[in-house]
């Protein structure tokens, strides 16, 4: 039996990502209310080094935290009763989150004894959401919309008009890496298939979905599959079987699952697209700030060109280096006689002695240094020499 569902709904822009800094006054609250749950579990494999010492969703985007703006885009649309189901990086989380008042949100954490899939991520939580409808949102993945078109009326349709889940869909290059949706001619979805060999439509699921109660018990009906996880897409599946009906949405701003080097340097790209210039830190008379710069209070430019867009954090030293476009430079970050271009440079890390660095992702305290050129992924703590024919490399 088919899914049922309208015609695509259009979620469009909600502007710079930059620029919705969500708290719990800003937008009406669904009414009833919809609890969110957002998953930063998982090992992050696909962005080691980083990930072997930190938590993937907390690695910045211009110098925020990704899981950062996944809270404020469920507090933007009124969604402020906020699970995070975390993993072996639950510390870390916690410390970076906190209570979620800072956002006018109140957290739950809710510890996965084993990341066995989006599926086991909902069994574990059922406690938290009960009978709620809620919002599901992968913690590291990041949209240019807001959510604001994607919830509107979910909690009325569940209540009133037997729907069991919506999906946010968007168009995909390469849809054979997703799961992909095949609709039918009224443009229902007719079938949900994860990573096929042969894609039926070019319409991948992406990292948001809204479940209303019957997503409990389809979680606790299906078995684990080839990989040993419990696949949300067989859970919906499973709703598929039985005639629930299931709306969507189709995205069209960018989205952007930051699991590996390029898409995070992408996706760090798109938002400083619409940084604000201002310069409230130090920057001498023989530094040259071309377009959108921003240097925080307590960073420092020294005989220095900046080609922006480019963030420099508090206690970010520049001195004797080209700098940009394309770069966030972390807390406390150093760059001396160096030219760094689209990178993200963690939380006091390290370029200097003339190092060329294009289209890195340096971790926390990782130092570069030496006269070559690379395009580098380093964890924490990592040091490299370049030389002459250095290249593409991870450690």
């Amino acid at each position: 039996m088919a899914w049922r569902g309208p015609q695509p709904a259009q979620v469009r822009s909600g502007g710079v990502r930059g620029a919705r800094k969500g708290t719990a006054s800003d937008l009406r609250v669904p009414s009833p209310p919809m609890k969110g749950l957002i998953l930063a579990g998982g090992s992050g494999r696909r962005l080691r080094p980083i990930t072997h010492t930190s938590a993937k969703q907390l690695v910045p985007i211009a110098n925020r935290p990704i899981l950062h703006y996944v809270v404020e885009d469920l507090v933007g649309v009124g969604v402020t009763d906020l699970g995070i189901v975390v993993g072996d990086t639950a510390a870390e989380i916690r410390a970076s989150v906190g209570d979620g008042s800072r956002w006018g949100a109140t957290v739950t954490y809710i510890e996965q004894s084993a990341p066995l899939g989006l599926a086991h991520a909902v069994v574990e939580a059922g406690v938290f959401l009960g009978d709620d409808p809620f919002v599901m949102y992968l913690g590291d993945n990041m949209f240019e919309d807001s959510l604001e078109a994607v919830v509107d009326g979910f909690v009325e349709a569940v209540d009133g008009g037997g729907v069991s889940a919506r999906l946010l869909l968007s168009r995909v290059d390469d849809p054979g890496s997703f799961g992909v949706a095949d609709l039918g001619d009224d443009g229902s979805i007719v079938q949900l298939v994860e990573k096929p060999e042969n894609p039926a439509s070019d319409l991948a699921l992406v990292g948001v979905y809204l479940f209303g109660p019957a997503i409990h018990e389809a979680v606790r009906s299906v078995e684990p599959s080839a990989r040993g996880e419990l696949e949300i897409t067989d859970a919906i599946s499973w709703l598929l079987e039985r005639g629930d009906t299931v709306e969507h949405c189709l995205l069209e701003g960018w989205w952007i699952d930051t699991g590996k080097k390029d898409p995070l340097l992408e996706c760090n790209r798109l938002v400083l697209d619409g940084l604000v210039a201002g310069v409230a830190g130090s920057v001498d008379a023989a530094s040259v700030l071309e377009g959108a710069v921003r240097v925080e209070a307590g960073a420092e430019v020294v005989g220095s060109t900046l080609v922006g867009p480019v963030v420099v954090a508090p206690g970010a030293r520049i001195e004797g280096s080209r700098v940009g476009p394309y770069v966030s430079a972390g807390d406390g970050c150093t760059i001396t006689g160096a030219t760094v271009d689209h990178a993200v440079l963690m939380e006091s890390s390290r370029v200097v002695g003339g190092a060329h660095l294009s289209d890195s992702v340096l971790g926390r305290h990782a130092e570069v240094s030496g006269s070559g050129s690379a395009s580098l992924l380093l964890g924490d703590h990592s040091v490299v020499e370049l030389g002459d024919s250095a290249g593409e490399s991870g450690v």
